[in-house]
Protein backbone atom coordinates (compact mmCIF):
# COMPACT_ATOMS: atom_id res chain seq x y z
CA UNK A 1 0.00 0.00 0.00
CA UNK A 2 1.62 3.38 -0.82
CA UNK A 3 0.73 6.27 1.05
CA UNK A 4 1.86 10.24 1.21
CA UNK A 5 3.66 10.01 4.29
CA UNK A 6 4.12 7.26 7.10
CA UNK A 7 4.10 8.93 10.78
CA UNK A 8 5.85 6.42 13.20
CA UNK A 9 4.42 7.19 16.88
CA UNK A 10 0.35 8.04 17.56
CA UNK A 11 1.34 10.41 20.56
CA UNK A 12 1.05 14.11 21.07
CA UNK A 13 3.17 15.26 18.17
CA UNK A 14 2.49 12.39 15.79
CA UNK A 15 -1.15 13.46 15.74
CA UNK A 16 -0.53 16.63 15.32
CA UNK A 17 1.34 16.44 12.12
CA UNK A 18 -1.07 13.86 11.67
CA UNK A 19 -3.73 16.60 11.55
CA UNK A 20 -2.24 19.02 9.08
CA UNK A 21 -1.26 16.48 6.70
CA UNK A 22 -5.10 14.73 6.96
CA UNK A 23 -6.83 18.39 6.26
CA UNK A 24 -4.61 18.97 3.45
CA UNK A 25 -6.40 15.58 2.34
CA UNK A 26 -3.25 13.84 2.21
CA UNK A 27 -2.78 9.71 2.15
CA UNK A 28 -1.71 9.35 5.83
CA UNK A 29 -0.26 6.33 7.82
CA UNK A 30 0.00 5.94 11.53
CA UNK A 31 1.42 3.28 13.35
CA UNK A 32 1.38 3.33 16.97
CA UNK A 33 2.64 1.40 19.93
CA UNK A 34 0.92 2.77 22.60
CA UNK A 35 3.82 4.26 25.14
CA UNK A 36 3.05 7.96 25.82
CA UNK A 37 6.09 8.69 27.51
CA UNK A 38 3.46 10.61 30.14
CA UNK A 39 1.30 7.67 30.38
CA UNK A 40 2.39 7.02 34.26
CA UNK A 41 0.76 10.39 35.36
CA UNK A 42 -2.34 11.14 36.56
CA UNK A 43 -2.97 14.51 34.93
CA UNK A 44 -0.94 16.81 32.56
CA UNK A 45 -0.23 19.93 33.01
CA UNK A 46 0.83 23.28 31.18
CA UNK A 47 -0.86 22.65 28.11
CA UNK A 48 -3.07 25.45 27.37
CA UNK A 49 -6.94 24.50 27.32
CA UNK A 50 -6.20 20.78 28.78
CA UNK A 51 -4.54 22.00 31.86
CA UNK A 52 -5.09 19.19 34.80
CA UNK A 53 -6.81 16.39 32.09
CA UNK A 54 -5.54 13.09 32.18
CA UNK A 55 -3.05 12.42 29.38
CA UNK A 56 -5.05 9.24 28.18
CA UNK A 57 -8.65 11.29 27.70
CA UNK A 58 -6.31 14.01 25.58
CA UNK A 59 -4.86 11.60 23.74
CA UNK A 60 -7.83 9.34 22.84
CA UNK A 61 -9.91 12.73 22.15
CA UNK A 62 -7.01 13.86 19.49
CA UNK A 63 -7.42 10.28 18.69
CA UNK A 64 -11.14 10.21 17.68
CA UNK A 65 -10.77 13.67 15.93
CA UNK A 66 -7.64 12.00 13.61
CA UNK A 67 -9.83 9.40 12.68
CA UNK A 68 -12.67 11.24 11.66
CA UNK A 69 -10.32 12.30 8.58
CA UNK A 70 -11.08 9.61 5.70
CA UNK A 71 -7.73 9.74 4.53
CA UNK A 72 -5.96 8.56 7.35
CA UNK A 73 -4.90 4.95 8.80
CA UNK A 74 -4.75 3.79 12.13
CA UNK A 75 -2.33 0.99 12.93
CA UNK A 76 -1.54 -0.24 15.98
CA UNK A 77 2.06 -1.87 16.74
CA UNK A 78 5.43 -1.64 16.34
CA UNK A 79 8.13 -0.54 13.77
CA UNK A 80 10.69 -3.24 13.08
CA UNK A 81 12.38 -1.26 10.97
CA UNK A 82 12.80 0.98 7.85
CA UNK A 83 14.42 1.48 4.27
CA UNK A 84 14.53 3.67 1.58
CA UNK A 85 13.01 2.60 -1.75
CA UNK A 86 13.04 4.02 -5.16
CA UNK A 87 9.83 5.45 -4.10
CA UNK A 88 9.78 6.85 -0.95
CA UNK A 89 10.57 4.86 2.40
CA UNK A 90 9.20 0.93 3.29
CA UNK A 91 8.13 0.19 6.90
CA UNK A 92 7.56 -3.22 8.34
CA UNK A 93 5.85 -3.55 11.47
CA UNK A 94 5.62 -6.41 13.75
CA UNK A 95 2.19 -7.57 12.12
CA UNK A 96 3.93 -8.38 9.08
CA UNK A 97 2.80 -5.21 7.11
CA UNK A 98 4.69 -3.43 5.02
CA UNK A 99 3.46 0.04 3.68
CA UNK A 100 5.03 2.48 1.56
CA UNK A 101 5.29 6.39 2.04
CA UNK A 102 6.70 9.41 0.01
CA UNK A 103 8.01 10.44 3.71
CA UNK A 104 8.11 9.23 6.60
CA UNK A 105 7.85 11.19 10.05
CA UNK A 106 9.43 9.99 13.23
CA UNK A 107 7.28 10.46 16.22
CA UNK A 108 8.81 8.24 18.18
CA UNK A 109 9.34 9.37 21.31
CA UNK A 110 11.81 9.00 24.47
CA UNK A 111 12.25 5.92 26.62
CA UNK A 112 13.43 7.63 30.75
CA UNK A 113 16.48 5.52 31.94
CA UNK A 114 15.28 5.69 35.55
CA UNK A 115 18.01 5.79 38.45
CA UNK A 116 18.09 2.64 40.03
CA UNK A 117 16.50 2.72 43.26
CA UNK A 118 14.32 1.15 45.22
CA UNK A 119 10.94 2.77 45.54
CA UNK A 120 11.50 4.75 42.59
CA UNK A 121 9.94 3.31 39.54
CA UNK A 122 6.78 2.70 41.18
CA UNK A 123 5.98 6.29 42.31
CA UNK A 124 7.77 7.60 38.82
CA UNK A 125 4.69 9.77 37.66
CA UNK A 126 2.91 10.11 40.69
CA UNK A 127 5.09 11.70 43.52
CA UNK A 128 8.08 11.79 41.46
CA UNK A 129 8.60 13.60 37.99
CA UNK A 130 11.08 15.10 36.06
CA UNK A 131 10.09 18.54 34.64
CA UNK A 132 8.77 20.84 37.25
CA UNK A 133 6.52 22.98 34.64
CA UNK A 134 4.16 20.03 34.80
CA UNK A 135 4.31 18.97 38.00
CA UNK A 136 5.51 21.68 40.61
CA UNK A 137 2.14 23.41 41.15
CA UNK A 138 0.46 20.93 42.18
CA UNK A 139 2.65 20.52 45.40
CA UNK A 140 1.50 23.79 47.03
CA UNK A 141 4.81 24.91 48.01
CA UNK A 142 6.03 21.96 49.87
CA UNK A 143 8.76 20.42 50.57
CA UNK A 144 10.65 19.37 47.66
CA UNK A 145 13.61 16.83 47.17
CA UNK A 146 15.97 16.83 43.88
CA UNK A 147 17.46 13.30 43.68
CA UNK A 148 21.34 13.93 41.74
CA UNK A 149 21.93 11.54 38.46
CA UNK A 150 24.81 13.88 38.02
CA UNK A 151 26.00 17.70 37.13
CA UNK A 152 22.61 18.17 35.28
CA UNK A 153 21.02 18.18 38.90
CA UNK A 154 22.62 21.40 39.52
CA UNK A 155 20.21 22.93 37.08
CA UNK A 156 16.92 20.99 38.18
CA UNK A 157 18.25 22.23 42.01
CA UNK A 158 18.54 25.93 41.08
CA UNK A 159 14.86 26.04 39.38
CA UNK A 160 12.60 24.12 42.09
CA UNK A 161 12.66 26.66 44.58
CA UNK A 162 9.90 28.29 43.41
CA UNK A 163 7.87 26.03 43.75
CA UNK A 164 8.95 25.05 47.14
CA UNK A 165 11.89 24.82 49.61
CA UNK A 166 14.31 21.89 47.63
CA UNK A 167 16.70 19.70 49.01
CA UNK A 168 19.53 18.20 46.58
CA UNK A 169 20.44 14.95 48.19
CA UNK A 170 23.30 14.39 45.80
CA UNK A 171 23.33 10.36 46.87
CA UNK A 172 27.23 10.16 45.70
CA UNK A 173 26.79 10.75 42.42
CA UNK A 174 27.21 14.49 42.37
CA UNK A 175 29.75 16.89 44.80
CA UNK A 176 28.96 20.62 44.39
CA UNK A 177 31.89 22.55 44.30
CA UNK A 178 32.44 26.12 46.31
CA UNK A 179 30.73 28.40 43.24
CA UNK A 180 28.07 25.57 42.93
CA UNK A 181 27.29 25.69 46.43
CA UNK A 182 26.94 29.55 46.51
CA UNK A 183 24.54 29.68 44.00
CA UNK A 184 22.45 26.91 45.39
CA UNK A 185 22.98 28.16 49.24
CA UNK A 186 21.44 32.08 47.43
CA UNK A 187 18.29 30.36 45.76
CA UNK A 188 17.89 28.69 49.48
CA UNK A 189 18.64 24.90 48.44
CA UNK A 190 19.96 22.73 51.03
CA UNK A 191 22.41 19.93 50.52
CA UNK A 192 22.01 16.18 51.75
CA UNK A 193 24.92 14.59 51.25
CA UNK A 194 24.03 11.14 52.83
CA UNK A 195 23.18 8.69 50.35
CA UNK A 196 19.50 7.64 49.90
CA UNK A 197 18.82 4.02 50.33
CA UNK A 198 14.91 3.84 49.21
CA UNK A 199 11.86 5.88 48.79
CA UNK A 200 8.65 4.61 50.50
CA UNK A 201 4.82 6.05 51.20
CA UNK A 202 4.24 8.97 49.38
CA UNK A 203 7.48 10.23 48.80
CA UNK A 204 9.67 9.26 52.11
CA UNK A 205 13.00 9.37 51.34
CA UNK A 206 14.82 6.93 53.92
CA UNK A 207 18.27 7.87 54.19
CA UNK A 208 21.53 5.85 54.79
CA UNK A 209 21.96 7.08 58.25
CA UNK A 210 18.51 6.07 59.49
CA UNK A 211 16.65 9.53 58.55
CA UNK A 212 13.57 9.90 57.07
CA UNK A 213 12.43 13.30 55.03
CA UNK A 214 9.48 13.33 54.20
CA UNK A 215 8.66 15.53 50.90
CA UNK A 216 5.60 16.72 49.06
CA UNK A 217 7.58 15.76 45.64
CA UNK A 218 10.94 14.55 44.12
CA UNK A 219 12.62 15.57 40.96
CA UNK A 220 15.14 14.01 39.09
CA UNK A 221 16.43 14.03 35.80
CA UNK A 222 16.47 10.22 33.76
CA UNK A 223 18.53 9.78 31.03
CA UNK A 224 16.73 9.60 28.12
CA UNK A 225 17.04 7.76 24.51
CA UNK A 226 14.39 7.77 21.31
CA UNK A 227 12.76 4.89 22.04
CA UNK A 228 12.63 3.18 18.82
CA UNK A 229 16.03 2.22 16.92
CA UNK A 230 14.98 3.69 13.43
CA UNK A 231 16.80 6.93 13.23
CA UNK A 232 19.86 5.10 13.72
CA UNK A 233 18.99 2.37 11.00
CA UNK A 234 18.06 5.15 8.60
CA UNK A 235 20.96 6.77 9.04
CA UNK A 236 19.58 10.01 10.67
CA UNK A 237 22.31 12.37 12.59
CA UNK A 238 21.89 11.68 16.63
CA UNK A 239 23.09 15.58 18.59
CA UNK A 240 23.84 14.38 22.26
CA UNK A 241 21.53 16.34 24.71
CA UNK A 242 22.21 16.86 28.56
CA UNK A 243 20.33 14.00 29.28
CA UNK A 244 20.79 12.13 26.63
CA UNK A 245 20.79 11.84 22.26
CA UNK A 246 18.33 13.03 19.96
CA UNK A 247 17.44 13.28 16.61
CA UNK A 248 18.98 16.41 14.31
CA UNK A 249 16.61 18.62 12.57
CA UNK A 250 16.74 21.88 10.64
CA UNK A 251 14.37 24.54 10.72
CA UNK A 252 11.81 22.10 8.59
CA UNK A 253 12.08 19.63 11.20
CA UNK A 254 13.57 17.58 8.40
CA UNK A 255 16.19 14.94 9.65
CA UNK A 256 19.95 14.69 7.87
CA UNK A 257 18.17 12.13 5.71
CA UNK A 258 15.81 13.64 2.86
CA UNK A 259 12.44 12.71 2.94
CA UNK A 260 12.80 11.57 6.56
CA UNK A 261 11.43 13.96 9.21
CA UNK A 262 11.04 14.06 13.39
CA UNK A 263 9.19 15.59 15.88
CA UNK A 264 8.42 15.28 19.53
CA UNK A 265 10.82 14.67 22.22
CA UNK A 266 12.80 12.71 20.31
CA UNK A 267 13.93 15.42 18.34
CA UNK A 268 14.70 18.19 20.79
CA UNK A 269 16.88 18.10 23.83
CA UNK A 270 13.28 18.26 26.64
CA UNK A 271 9.91 18.49 25.76
CA UNK A 272 6.77 18.70 27.20
CA UNK A 273 3.08 18.07 25.57
CA UNK A 274 2.75 21.63 24.24
CA UNK A 275 5.90 21.01 22.83
CA UNK A 276 5.93 18.40 21.28
CA UNK A 277 1.96 19.06 19.65
CA UNK A 278 3.89 22.36 18.09
CA UNK A 279 6.40 20.55 16.65
CA UNK A 280 4.15 17.54 15.40
CA UNK A 281 1.97 20.49 13.73
CA UNK A 282 5.30 22.45 12.12
CA UNK A 283 6.62 18.57 10.47
CA UNK A 284 3.17 18.17 9.23
CA UNK A 285 2.91 21.42 7.13
CA UNK A 286 6.82 21.07 6.26
CA UNK A 287 6.47 17.76 5.09
CA UNK A 288 2.64 18.72 3.28
CA UNK A 289 5.16 21.64 1.52
CA UNK A 290 8.07 19.35 0.65
CA UNK A 291 5.42 16.84 -1.35
CA UNK A 292 4.32 19.83 -3.14
CA UNK A 293 7.37 21.75 -4.11
CA UNK A 294 9.61 18.24 -3.81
Amino acid sequence: MQYDVIIVGGSYGGMAAALQLARARRKIMVVDAGLRRNRFAEHSHGFLGRDGHAPGAIAQEAKEQLLAYPTVTWVEGKVLSAIRTDKGFRVETDAGQTPDGRRLILALGVEDLLPDLPGLKERWGKSIFHCPYCHGYELDEGDIGVLAVGPASMHQALMLPDWGKTILFTNGVFSPDEEQLAQLSARGVTVEPVPVDEITGHADVHLADDRVVSLAGIFTAPATRPASPLAGQLGCALDDGPMGPYIRVNDLKETSVPGVFACGDAARAAGSVSLAVGDGAFAGASVHRSLMFG
